[in-house]
């Protein structure tokens, strides 16, 4: 745990660095922060780092490991139902806990005037991914191949795009992404491993991994039908 605490905490610190030195250069050199504003800055770059070191013991320590365990368990169940409902319920209740959904369904309410109802988004954008984390176990179940999946997934995302409205498109790709953040990848990606790694001649690397590119698709999907019916 100690070890594991240490090689977090360094990994953090070499990684925001950089962005910490740029903020201070430019608050010195451009901007001449007053000491109250660079106090704040300090201290709230302390709470950042203890933050991300925090989640990411988290994930270490117990979110991987139960999504292993979920996943290594329902392909043992052998229920084909159970496998759609878990994976529904988890790629649904993490979509809407992610914290990159919430900000981007209250910016898009915002810019909207209310037109674009943000829980509504949210919603919309949990299903999307839900049902896309169904087809990607499946398809692990199944042994179909990846490129196939993505490929008929992109064809359907580019003609939906022609009959989208405009202001809906862009809407629709930023949903995509901002299912990829740090509360949905490591628990789907977690569990398609553990789904993988039970059965026989399958690869947790091929199988367990592009799940997130995947199911990212289907918010996207989900968006711009959201944009046709309502116009």
């Amino acid at each position: 745990m100690g070890n594991l605490f240490r090689e977090t905490l360094i990994g953090v610190v070499k990684a925001t660095a950089p962005l910490i030195v740029v903020i201070i250069l430019l608050q010195v050199v451009f901007v001449q922060a007053s000491g109250v504003l660079f106090l704040r800055f300090v201290i709230g770059t302390l709470l950042v780092i203890a933050g991300i070191v925090l989640f990411l013991l988290g994930i270490e320590i117990g979110i991987l490991p139960a999504g292993r365990l979920v996943g290594s368990g329902l392909i043992q169940s052998r229920s084909i139902w159970l496998i759609a409902a878990v994976a529904f319920l988890i790629g649904f209740s993490t979509t809407i806990a992610e914290p990159d959904v919430l900000v981007l369904s209250m910016q898009a309410e915002e810019i909207s005037g209310g037109e674009i109802n943000g829980n509504s988004l949210v919603y919309i954008i949990g299903i999307g991914l839900a049902v896309f984390t169904v087809l990607a176990m499946l398809r692990i179940l199944a042994g179909i191949k990846m490129a196939y999946l993505l490929a008929a997934s992109y064809l359907v995302v580019i003609i939906l795009a022609v009959l989208t409205p405009a202001d809906f498109v862009p809407l629709a790709f930023d949903s995509g992404s901002v299912t990829t953040g740090a509360l949905t990848a490591p628990i789907v990606i977690s569990l398609g491993i553990g789904f993988s790694s039970v059965l026989a001649g399958r690869s947790p690397v091929s199988d367990g991994f592009g799940l997130i590119g995947f199911a990212s698709i289907g918010p996207i999907i989900a968006v711009m039908i959201m944009g046709i019916i309502t116009g």
